[in-house]
C-alpha cells in the first residue's frame, strides 16, 4: 500500500521537507515535551530566525531548526497542484504511530478518510468562512488530543476567511495550544490571500503546478485510466488533478467543455456574443444545481426531522412553527454554497477557454511547446493564422480579465458579456 503523500503528485521537494517535519513531530512526542510548551517552533519565517522547541535545549532529541515542527503551516500553489492533499497528507503524517505516513496504520486510514478524531477539515461551503464558524474551531481545537498526539486544523481556502474570521485565529496562532497544529491552504501568500501577520507567523510550503505526464501516472495508477485517455486529460485539466479525474472518468463533464471550446468560432456577431455568454451561464447554473440539489435536500430533511416534522405529538406543531428561523438560516447557507458551486463551475470553462487562446498564441509565435488542447489545435492554428500572435493575446487576456472580476465580485454575467464581446472585435 502507498504512503499518504504518493497521491501528491510532482512535489518531491516539499513531500522530503514534510516528512522530516513529520519525523520531527514525532521525536518531539518521545521526547515527551510538547505539552509543555507553548508552540512546538518559536519561528519568524520571515526573518529565517527559529529555534527548535520552544520548550527549549531541554528537551532530549531535539531536532535541528532547519527541519524541525513548527505549530503552523501554509500550503501556496495553483488551482489543481495539490493544497489541500498536501495538508491531509501531512495531518495523516502527524497521526501516524511510525512518524512517517505509512498509510498503514489507523492513524493514516483515519485521517485520509476523513474520520479521524484529531483531524478537522474546514471547507467553506459559500463564498467566505465567518468568525463564528472560526471562533467554534478554534475553541474546539484547543482540546488535548484523544488519540496522544496531535490536534490538527487543516482550513481550505483560507484566501476566504472574513476579516473578523482571520483575526480569530491569528490570535490561535499566536498563542497555540501545546499540541495543535494549524494548515492552511490558500493560492499565494500575497496579501489578497492570506494576512501579513498571519504569514508571518507560518512556515510556508509552495507546490507548483504538476507536470501532466506525472499527473496521467496518477490516474493510470490510481484510477485505473487507460494510458492514452490519462495524457490526454492530464493535458486538457492543465496540470489539475481533479478535473483530469473528472475529464477522464465523466462523459458530462468532456461534453460541458467541448460546449465551451466551441465558443470561439460561434462568434460571428453582437448577438452571437451575448447568445454565447447566456449559454455559458446557463451552463454553469445547470453544473452546479445538479452538484448541490441532493445535498440540499437532505439537509433539509434533516433539519426537519430534528424539528419535529412528520410527528403527531402535542407540541410538534408548535416546535415547527418556532423552526421557521433556523429552516430561513439553512436555505442562507445553502444559497452561499449554490453561489460558490456556480462560479467556480463558470471557472472551469474560463481556464478551458484562456487554454485555448494559450494555445493559439503560442501557435503564433511558432513556440516549442504542446498544445494544452490537442483535440481543437487545428482550429486554434486556424486563430492564430486569423489573428496573429497580438490578437491571440488580446483574447487571452480578455478571458483572464473576466476571471478577475468575478473573483473581485462583478456580477458572473456582466463579466462574461463583456469578455464574449471582446473576444468578438479581438
Amino acid at each position: 500500500m502507498p504512503d499518504v503523500f504518493a497521491d501528491l503528485v510532482g512535489q518531491d521537494e516539499a513531500v522530503a521537507e514534510l516528512r522530516r517535519a513529520a519525523a520531527a513531530a514525532a521525536a518531539v512526542l518521545r521526547a515527551g515535551v510538547a505539552d509543555r510548551a507553548p508552540a512546538l517552533v518559536a519561528a519568524d519565517p520571515a526573518s529565517g530566525d527559529e529555534s527548535a522547541l520552544a520548550a527549549g535545549d531541554a528537551a532530549p532529541g531535539a531536532v535541528d531548526p532547519s527541519t524541525g515542527m513548527t505549530h503552523a503551516w501554509i500550503f501556496t500553489g495553483p488551482p489543481g497542484s495539490g493544497r489541500s492533499v498536501a495538508a491531509r497528507a501531512f495531518a495523516a503524517a502527524l497521526q501516524c504511530r511510525h512518524g512517517t505516513g505509512c498509510g498503514e496504520c489507523p492513524g493514516c486510514h483515519t485521517t485520509m478518510g476523513g474520520t479521524h478524531a484529531d483531524v478537522r477539515m474546514v471547507v467553506p461551503e459559500g463564498l467566505s468562512i465567518g468568525v463564528g464558524e472560526m471562533r467554534a474551531l478554534v475553541l474546539r481545537a484547543a482540546s488535548t488530543p484523544s488519540g496522544g498526539r496531535w490536534q490538527v486544523v487543516i482550513i481550505e481556502d483560507a484566501d476566504r476567511l472574513t476579516e473578523a474570521a482571520g483575526n480569530a485565529l491569528l490570535k490561535a496562532i499566536e498563542e497555540p495550544p501545546p499540541r495543535t497544529v494549524f494548515l492552511l491552504c490558500a493560492p499565494s501568500t500575497h496579501p489578497d490571500d492570506i494576512s501579513v501577520t498571519i504569514r508571518s507567523r507560518c512556515r510556508v510550503v509552495p507546490l507548483r503546478q504538476p507536470p501532466a505526464a506525472a499527473v496521467a501516472e496518477v490516474l493510470v495508477r490510481r484510477d485505473g485510466i487507460a494510458p492514452d485517455v490519462a495524457q490526454w486529460a492530464a493535458a486538457a485539466a492543465q496540470g489539475h488533478v481533479g478535473r483530469a479525474r473528472r475529464l477522464a472518468r465523466d462523459p458530462e463533464a468532456r461534453k460541458r467543455r467541448e460546449a465551451v471550446l466551441a465558443v470561439p468560432r460561434r462568434l460571428t456577431g453582437v448577438g452571437a456574443a451575448f447568445d454565447a455568454a447566456s449559454a455559458l451561464i446557463e451552463a454553469a447554473e445547470a453544473e452546479a444545481a445538479a452538484s448541490v440539489t441532493e445535498a440540499d435536500t437532505a439537509e433539509r430533511a434533516a433539519l426537519e426531522t430534528a424539528l419535529g416534522a412528520g410527528g403527531t405529538g402535542r407540541g410538534a406543531a408548535g416546535a415547527m412553527r418556532g423552526a421557521a428561523g433556523q429552516l430561513k438560516e439553512l436555505e442562507k447557507r445553502q444559497k452561499s454554497r449554490a453561489t460558490r458551486a456556480q462560479r467556480d463551475a463558470l471557472d472551469r470553462a474560463l481556464v478551458d477557454l484562456a487554454g485555448f487562446y494559450r494555445d493559439a498564441l503560442t501557435m503564433a509565435l511558432r513556440a516549442p511547446v504542446a498544445p494544452v488542447h490537442t483535440d481543437t489545435a487545428a482550429l486554434a492554428g486556424a486563430g492564430a493564422q486569423k489573428w496573429d500572435a497580438e490578437g491571440a493575446l488580446r483574447r487571452l487576456e480578455a478571458v483572464l480579465a473576466c476571471r478577475a472580476a468575478i473573483e473581485a465580485n462583478v456580477k458572473p454575467r456582466i463579466a462574461v458579456e463583456a469578455m464574449m464581446l471582446a473576444l468578438w472585435k479581438g
